[in-house]
């Protein structure tokens, strides 16, 4: 092990050595740019202005939380914050807004809740395992137009999802055609949750298979080596080998995935179109926040119900996440 000469040995190494450090003795050598980064970042004051700013990014959800829980008459009469002195707390809103016919519907928001459930958990799940395929093919199985195809999948994250919505729709309903012949006929996906979990699917694959590309072909190579040799197929590499190692990355994106999903307007009210078999609690809150204006109680307890269900799934898979977003960054 080799150590830095400390000052002292270096002030009585010679005569030469004081003209270097100066009267005052040896100057410290300066931190490389990165360490001095992480020293700035780590230092009482970063982390002090960082609860300062993740107190306040919180503030707005407690405050949500907390008018979700008074009643009406409290939250028409004064601010959330004076329930902390006063405080009277219920979930008599919740069972409104869940079960009750408040907003217009014999179920209340949970048949949108249960349909936000039925639409993101398949759209997360169909572009995971397609994209995990596709990256393991394109990283470990080597054929002509493997880079071409690679590049062409990259360049479709640029296509906007807002200029595919009305082609998307048309051919959803009415198929596609080439003057009098009929290339796609029309696919009659009315009133279900296929165009939606097609739609997510389609503009999630992209970006999922060149993340999980960059990770998967980061594996090590004696290992799919020693693989090949013990005579295991591609698809026994694949399930045994390749997807316990890629579980951060597929964490990471299946949380990304959900939450957008999850949290999604514009696909919903194109390919579902409001109706309540088929629409998720996004788009009815959308549309009950006008005619419900008044009903804040009720507004703000259907809000945090939306938010509640990807705060648990993030939290849930947190350390996942966190290791998905460190993996490769060091080699060894």
């Amino acid at each position: 092990m080799s150590a830095e000469p400390t000052l002292d040995k270096a002030a009585g190494s010679g005569s030469g050595s004081g003209s270097k450090s100066g009267s005052g003795g040896a100057a410290r050598p300066d931190l490389p740019p990165a360490k001095a980064i992480r020293r700035a970042f780590s230092s009482p004051l970063a982390s002090a202005l960082v609860i300062a700013v993740t107190v306040l990014w919180t503030i707005p959800t407690i405050g949500l939380l907390v008018t979700s829980l008074r009643p009406k008459q409290d939250v028409a009469s004064t601010g959330w914050w004076e329930a902390f002195v006063h405080p009277d707390f219920g979930l008599e809103n919740y069972r409104a807004v869940l079960f009750d016919n408040t907003f217009g519907t014999s179920g209340g928001l949970m048949p949108y809740l249960v349909n936000s459930a039925a639409i993101a958990i398949p759209a997360t799940i169909f572009p995971l395992v397609l994209a995990a395929m596709a990256a393991y093919v394109l990283a470990w199985v080597r054929f002509k137009g493997s880079d071409t195809l690679f590049f062409v999948v990259f360049a479709l994250q640029v296509v906007p999802l807002q200029m595919s919505l009305i082609p998307l729709l048309r051919l959803f309903s009415s198929g596609a055609h080439l003057g009098s012949v009929t290339v796609i006929p029309a696919l009659n996906l009315q009133d279900s949750y296929l165009p939606v979990w097609l739609t997510h699917t389609m503009f999630a694959l992209p970006l999922a298979i060149f993340l999980l590309h960059n990770f998967i072909a980061q594996l090590p190579r004696d290992l799919m080596e020693a693989a090949v040799v013990d005579g295991a197929s591609h698809f026994k590499i694949f399930r045994s080998i390749v997807l316990p190692l890629s579980a951060p990355a597929l964490a990471s994106f299946a949380i990304f995935q959900f939450l957008w999903v999850w949290n999604d307007l514009l696909v919903a009210l194109t390919f579902a179109g409001g109706k309540p078999t088929v629409a998720p609690i996004t788009s009815r809150l959308a549309q009950l926040s006008g005619s419900n204006g008044s009903r804040w109680e009720l507004l703000s307890a259907g809000a945090f119900l939306s938010m509640i269900v990807p705060l648990v799934v993030f939290f849930a898979l947190q350390r996942y996440f966190v290791r998905g977003l460190l993996a490769g960054s060091v080699k060894g």
